[in-house]
């Protein structure tokens, strides 16, 4: 639930290792759960989309391992 003057909440799960599909082969891999609630009074659905997937991108990146900048 967002109040105000809350715009969006960005929920951060915590890192568990899974089995997931590459390639058409199982492996393990550590994943982690985003979830995006915002106010579409204020953000529009496309920008926040968009701001999840930069962040997921930045996450996933070799940079996370020093700094994410938003």
């Amino acid at each position: 639930i967002i109040n105000p003057p809350e715009a969006a909440i960005l929920g951060v799960g915590r890192i568990r290792k899974k089995p997931i599909v590459v390639n058409e082969e199982i492996q393990v891999s550590p994943v982690m759960t985003l979830s995006l609630t915002f106010d579409h009074r204020i953000v529009d659905g496309a920008p926040a989309a968009e701001f999840l997937r930069k962040i997921k991108e930045k996450i996933e990146g070799k940079a996370y391992s020093t700094t994410v900048i938003l």
